[in-house]
């Protein structure tokens, strides 16, 4: 049953509208690397100092919780808002794997919107140069923060009728502008942990890196906060009522 709802939901999330401009959104960056490379002269480790910054700095902690924030809460939120999820739930069906269903769905389609950016920016630019070991270690490590940031999301739809709105005040407040700046909030950013790792999975010195979370604590939190954010989602779809949300 897990495979047909997640079929079902990547069909119905995949035709809407919101995912050619999140494409649109992850073919960005891979724009802005085509334009450094045809047009700047590198000295130096130049190369490696402009994938680092677009990497770290614009597909991590904008397009990758965008993207995951406008599909996270349509995979259960639209059959909220439709009110189908009433038939999902008058099946004989346990709720976790209702959430693991929607969950794998949305992970899907926002791993693969952020794949094409990392790969895509990543790949033009350090093409041919030995810290080119820097992509795969990003492609790794965003695989683990779409997964937390698709797991906080579907929570997050399942709380508030008004998710979308909260959800990217969390984006554009917490991850793009205070994880960057406050060095404490990092504990508490999906896209501080990504970086984290994907600064452990790599030799390549990053000095726009320097100060990241370590690679054990980054992965700890990170599962920390899937384990107990896919929990949450499973409790509160138990108990869910249509009157009680707010």
């Amino acid at each position: 049953m897990i495979p047909l709802i997640a079929g079902v939901t990547l069909r119905q999330v995949g035709r809407q509208r919101r995912m050619t401009m999140l494409i649109l959104l992850g073919l960005v960056p891979v724009l802005i690397s085509l334009l450094f490379r045809l047009t700047v002269e590198p000295i130096g480790n130049d190369y490696i100092q402009f994938s680092t910054g677009i990497l770290a700095t614009f597909v991590v902690p904008l397009v990758l919780p965008l993207t995951a924030l406008l599909i996270g809460t349509s995979v259960l939120g639209q059959d909220i808002e439709e009110g189908t999820v009433a038939y999902l739930l008058a099946k004989p069906l346990a709720r976790w794997k209702v959430i693991v269903a929607k969950v794998i769905a949305g992970w899907c389609l926002t791993y693969a919107v952020v794949l094409l950016s990392i790969v895509g920016s990543g790949g033009i630019v350090l093409f041919g140069e030995d810290a080119i070991s820097m992509v795969p270690a990003f492609v790794i490590a965003s695989a683990g923060g779409s997964l937390a940031y698709i797991v906080v999301f579907v929570a997050l739809s399942l709380r508030f009728s008004r998710s979308l709105i909260i959800g990217l005040a969390y984006v554009f407040v917490w991850e793009a502008l205070l994880a960057q700046f406050i060095s404490g909030v990092r504990f508490l950013s999906v896209s501080a942990y990504t970086v984290g790792i994907a600064d452990g999975l790599t030799d390549v010195e990053m000095e726009i890196l320097d100060g990241t979370l370590a690679f054990a604590p980054a992965i700890i939190l990170l599962v920390v906060l899937v384990a107990v954010g896919t929990w949450y989602s499973v409790r509160a779809l138990t108990r869910y009522q249509i009157a009680e949300r707010v």
